[in-house]
């Protein structure tokens, strides 16, 4: 034999060796016998996509698995990924790590110390599945499958920040809410970070990307047969369209693309960018077909409440919707009513087309657009409604759908390519008005002779009215605090302050004496001439709190004496200032330490507990103890105050009212509070009662126990609130892990899920079945007495999931005398 031939016969079987490695590492398909190593990929059988262990830019030591366009890079900087599995448990080099299949047919990913950084579990009973395989297809769908060809798992039900054409965005499922997409924490960091992007857990009919727990930009509104406002792209190669898909089981967002068009994905960015993406083969780059938000008018509410982003022409501006006018120079302050609606009083619908609707809706569903109307006719806080008929859509299940707002009108615009019709509650015009506008047609031809007169006298007459109007007030705040009243007081003696002290006592109200701030105005630290210590409540001229506030607060608090409220020592009144002085508390306000991580741990147990039953003993006095029956209405933690013995005091009555000796229940017009701690009733109807700080007792309870807000970034996507986690944890049995870490191992947890219940208890939809605060007080402090089992608190968890809740809320708020105006502080 020649050295030719020995020497092919030697590279021969090294050339064969060598094909079937690279075979073995570009498989389509891994199977428990061939684990996924560091080096390895799969490919999927058309070379599409690949998967494998990727290090991103900002860490060469980090491994992750992930999902990119194999034919689309050239090396690992340039790889678009559109999956990754374990996001949040980067792997290292140093520990060796493998993707596998189990014996039990369970995908997982674990280093060489015998850690599950990622797994994906096999919850389905398939006979003889653990042949399993796992296998990449060139959608770029990752599949786990049993020998039989039944589906385990797939990456396309678990999506990271991208949606792929075909893939199944799961929004709504008939028993939960289901996914979302969200964004990495940055360019090269592919862990969990503050943007996501899924369906609105209040309204479940809009999609919306989030900032932490804050809409940045809604995307679309689902009209039961497709998306207003959803990205959609047309050209001469290809068509994209993204719409929703209701099955009556589940609603889930799906996009997909012609035959023959490029690589097309929709991606959620670090930036919180929606963007839709298309691959221009000719620059070998990603192409923006559309993206959201896009400029400022994209994010959310950039008009302000009453205002709307025109889009109809080239160059996007703020405008008030009709029948509205800028507060200030612009209308970025958002716009009010021209003409301010009263109920009784005439009024029209004005049909504005092409609108994107407005956040906040109530949904009544199955009416006939007839019916949709009079709902929001009948009801005088209803504001605008919206209709669509779906009867011909072929929809699952509803056959209208009717929007109706009560309240502001937040984040719309006007479009000429899409929208719906917007119908907007107007007043009719006034006799006033309509003089008013004879007044500007006559008044230019008259003004080079009146103009120079008419100011002259409106001078006059707003001096002297204004003069009247001083005097006037501060004759009948003296007249009212030294004569009897409703609470049987005789010839009160109230000390007013001079302003003059007030000045000097506050340094002229300097900001290093400032306590804090709010919708009322400020507070300020000051030392009266005695050396006396009290705080300076300054309400803002701008703030809700007018003459009738003032002076509730005024009176309530000079003849209510109880250790557990605010000591009220005086008040002012000089020009427009309006003044309260009270005892100075040093510890400030409690929700400075059960809210800050750094401060909470100041609080343990017993102090909170102390804490609890003593804004429960205020609010029996408040309730009963006290002449008449008084309620707050706006109990939070911001208004309970701490002294040097961390005692608690209820503070700010602005919003309180006093009941007859024999009245149990009371309706307003307007409903004054703050979000979450108000009681169903109060907000749709705007009943309340004692019930009412029964509630709002329950709700500042629990965020003591807890140490979260009644609204916090934990229940951004499972759970709407507080109420609703504390009622999941009490129902699967876990209810310790509300408890707060900062104390939890050093108090007695029979107190603590004690006070848990008595919360839950509290916060019922129901008035008729939550307890008096009598009951309150005694189940507190009587560890022996047996307690009611709480019903589950729907109204504010699952709400927008039970139509006939809702249904039954908007129909009790019809009745003219109990019409509410929302106004949150």
């Amino acid at each position: 034999m020649n050295k030719e031939g020995l020497t092919d016969m030697v590279y021969f079987p090294v050339f064969i060796f060598l094909l079937l490695i690279c075979s073995c590492k570009s498989e389509d398909q891994l199977t428990n016998e061939r684990p996924l190593s560091p080096g390895d990929i799969l490919v999927s059988s058309n070379g599409v996509f690949a998967l494998g262990f990727f290090s991103p830019a900002s860490s060469n030591t980090s491994l992750y698995i992930g999902i990119w366009f194999h034919n689309l890079s050239d090396s690992d900087s340039s790889r678009t990924i559109v999956w990754v599995a374990n996001r949040d448990s980067p792997a290292t080099r140093a520990s060796s790590p493998t993707l596998a299949i189990s014996n039990s047919s369970d995908l997982v990913l674990s280093d060489s110390d015998g850690r599950t950084l990622w797994a994906a579990l096999n919850n389905v009973a398939v006979a003889g599945s653990s042949g399993a395989t796992a296998t990449l297809l060139d959608t770029g769908n990752f599949v786990l499958r049993s020998p039989n060809g039944t589906i385990i798992w797939q990456s396309f039900d678990h999506p990271t920040d991208t949606i792929l054409p075909g893939m199944r965005l799961l929004l709504i499922h008939r028993s939960h809410f289901a996914g979302r997409l969200v964004a990495w924490r940055g360019p090269d960091d592919p862990s969990t970070g503050d943007f996501s992007f899924g369906i609105d857990p209040f309204s479940n009919l809009q999609l919306v990307i989030w900032h932490g727990i804050t809409p940045y930009c809604r995307i679309s509104v689902w009209n039961g047969v497709s998306v207003s406002g959803g990205m959609y792209a047309s050209g001469s190669s290809s068509i994209v369209y993204q719409t929703i898909v209701n099955t009556g089981d589940e609603f889930y967002l799906v996009f997909t693309v012609s035959d023959g068009s490029p690589y097309t994905l929709i991606n959620l960015d670090h930036t919180g960018t929606m963007k839709l993406l298309s691959w221009n083969s000719n620059s070998s780059s990603w192409a923006v077909i559309s993206e959201r938000p896009k400029g400022r008018y994209g994010l959310y509410d950039s008009c302000s409440p009453n205002g709307y982003c025109d889009f109809t022409d080239d160059q996007p501006a703020c405008q008030c919707l009709e029948g509205f006018e800028p507060i200030g120079a612009n209308s970025s302050k958002g716009c009010r009513r021209t003409e301010e609606l009263q109920c009784g009083k005439g009024n029209h619908f004005v049909a504005l087309p092409g609108m994107r609707v407005p956040d906040n809706f109530v949904l009544l569903r199955n009416r006939s657009f007839e019916q949709c109307a009079a709902e929001c006719s009948r009801n005088c806080s209803c504001t605008a409604y919206a209709y669509a008929n779906l009867s011909s859509t072929g929809t699952v299940g509803d056959q209208s759908r009717c929007l109706v707002w009560t309240g502001e009108l937040v984040d719309t615009w006007k479009s000429t390519n899409y929208g719906e019709k917007l119908y907007l509650r107007l007043a009719d015009p006034s006799p006033v008005q309509k003089k008013a506008n004879l007044v500007k047609i006559v008044l230019p031809v008259m003004a080079c002779l009146l103009l120079p007169t008419c100011i002259a006298l409106v001078w006059i007459c707003k001096f002297r009215e204004k003069w009247r109007d001083k005097e006037n007030w501060k004759k009948m705040m003296l007249r009212y605090l030294n004569t009897p009243n409703e609470l049987g007081g005789k010839n009160v003696e109230f000390p007013f302050a001079r302003y003059g002290d007030i000045v000097d006592a506050t340094d002229n109200f300097s900001d290093s004496n400032m306590l804090g701030r709010g919708g009322f105005g400020k507070v300020y630290k000051g030392k009266l001439e005695g050396g006396q210590e009290v705080a300076v409540k300054r309400l803002s001229q701008d703030s809700g709190q007018g003459i009738d506030e003032f002076r509730n607060e005024v009176v309530l608090l000079v003849k209510l004496q109880h250790r557990n409220l605010v000591r009220l020592l005086g008040c002012c009144i000089h020009e427009d200032e309006k003044l309260l002085i009270y005892e100075y508390l040093p510890n400030k306000s409690l929700d400075s330490y059960i809210f800050d991580d750094s401060r909470k741990h100041v609080l343990d147990w017993s102090a909170r507990f102390k804490i609890i039953k003593g804004v429960a003993r205020g609010l029996l006095y408040l309730h009963q103890d006290s002449r008449l029956t008084i309620i707050h209405r706006d109990l939070k933690p911001s208004n309970i105050l701490l002294d040097t013995e961390m005692s608690p005091k209820i503070s700010d009555f602005g919003m309180a009212r006093i009941f007859g000796a024999n009245q149990q229940l009371a309706n307003t017009t307007r409903v004054v509070g703050t979000y979450g701690y108000m009681s169903p009733e109060y907000v749709m109807n705007g009943a309340f009662s004692v019930k009412s700080d029964t509630y709002s007792f329950g709700v500042l309870l629990l965020e003591i126990v807890s140490g979260l807000r009644v609204i916090s970034q934990k229940f951004i996507i499972d759970f709407p609130n507080l109420i609703a986690y504390t009622w999941r944890l009490w129902e699967d049995g876990n209810a310790t892990e509300l408890v707060d870490q900062s104390f939890i191992e050093n108090c007695p947890l029979h107190e603590v899920l004690r006070c848990i219940h008595v919360g839950l208890l509290c916060v019922q939809d129901n008035p008729n079945v939550r307890p008096l605060m009598t009951s309150v007080v005694f189940m507190l402090e009587n560890e022996t007495t047996l307690l009611p089992a709480p019903k589950e608190p729907i109204y504010f968890t699952t709400r927008n999931n039970e139509v006939e809740e809702l249904r039954r809320n908007m129909e009790s708020s019809l009745n003219a005398s109990s019409v509410t105006t929302l106004e949150g502080r």
